[in-house]
């Protein structure tokens, strides 16, 4: 049987000259097997398929539930995330701050977390404020799972729930590994490690409830290639790809999308530490010949925290310059 295509010229042209409606490799005449076209913005398919309406009902629910809060129409900023609420961890610099920031430019209220910097956070709190957006700092060590429930506990009384948690708060302690102390060790996996999970557990049942949600760790290039003298960092970024990889098959069903930033050398105090020979050295290694601006993972982040990424989880996004492909 021939589908129901309202415009058979553009159908035709989409197949080729030499195609024909009647050509079963295209599946035609064959009721097992359904072909979609995306013909002048409409789906098309054959009128006898077997995909019941009760089945575009439940898809269409589903994607409802990954929208749940997001609200274009509302907020001053007329941004891709209007509506929705979110917890940035170690924001009150670097990354997690850039994040923060432009969560906010586009219309999202947010909670900033620092461990050491409440000054910092109370900067960018009120950077957030000035857009027009809800903000206040809550100072909690990720290390600690009763600091991260009562982080998550704080999202909720300040802003009425949560809808994205961005894991940034991340620590390093560089030296070879013959040099690499215990505490050193336990400090940096306990950070950027433990403390993903410790955040993911403690939010993670109020995503599960609203049937929607988003988690983005923030990874490293260097949990992905590996560099020398970052043994400990390397495998708490690794874990955290193994962490995201893994709750993105778990949460699914919850309509919660997981998914990870794996930045390269970015210009914050952490890369300005390094030996400025060092720096020269590496920037040998980028094709774009730079280090990356916390604005563009920032901007990665805005993407995976959008309704424009509905469709993507368990990813782990590069921005790294090229440096690792």
């Amino acid at each position: 049987m021939r589908p129901d295509c309202q415009d058979r010229g553009a159908f035709i042209t989409t197949l080729g000259p030499q195609s024909s409606l009647h050509d079963t490799n295209y599946g035609f005449g064959t009721p097992q097997v359904y072909l979609l076209l995306v013909i002048q913005e409409q789906v098309v398919r054959p009128p006898d398929s077997h995909m019941s309406d009760s089945v575009d009902s439940e898809n269409t629910q589903s994607k409802k539930g990954l929208y749940t809060h997001f609200d274009r129409s509302a907020g001053v900023n007329q941004g891709r995330l209007n509506g929705v609420r979110a917890i940035v961890t170690g924001s009150s610099r670097g990354i997690g701050r850039a994040i923060a920031l432009a969560f906010a430019e586009e219309g999202a209220d947010v909670i900033v977390n620092c461990d050491k910097s409440p000054h910092e956070g109370e900067e960018v709190v009120k950077s957030i404020k000035a857009l027009g957006r809800k903000s206040s700092l809550c100072v909690a060590d990720v290390r600690s799972y009763q600091d991260c429930l009562r982080l998550v506990e704080h999202a909720v009384k300040e802003l009425g729930g949560i809808d994205v948690l961005v894991n940034n708060a991340g620590i390093t302690k560089d030296a070879l590994i013959s040099k690499v102390s215990n505490d050193d060790w336990d400090d940096v996996i306990s950070v950027n490690l433990t403390g993903v999970v410790n955040c993911t557990r403690a939010v993670v049942e109020t995503l599960r409830k609203q049937h929607s949600g988003r988690i983005i760790n923030i990874s490293s290039v260097v949990g992905e290639m590996g560099n020398i003298g970052q043994t400990s960092y390397a495998a708490s970024k690794a874990g955290v790809i193994g962490v995201t990889k893994t709750l993105a098959r778990e949460l699914a069903r919850d309509g919660v999308l997981v998914n990870a930033i794996a930045p390269g050398f970015t210009d914050t105090e952490m890369v300005r530490r390094i030996p400025d020979e060092v720096k020269e050295k590496l920037l040998k290694q980028i094709p774009l010949r730079r280090f990356g601006d916390p604005r563009e993972i920032a901007r990665a982040a805005v993407f995976l925290a959008s309704p424009d990424s509905t469709y993507v989880t368990g990813q782990i996004l590069g921005v790294n310059g090229g440096l690792y492909i």
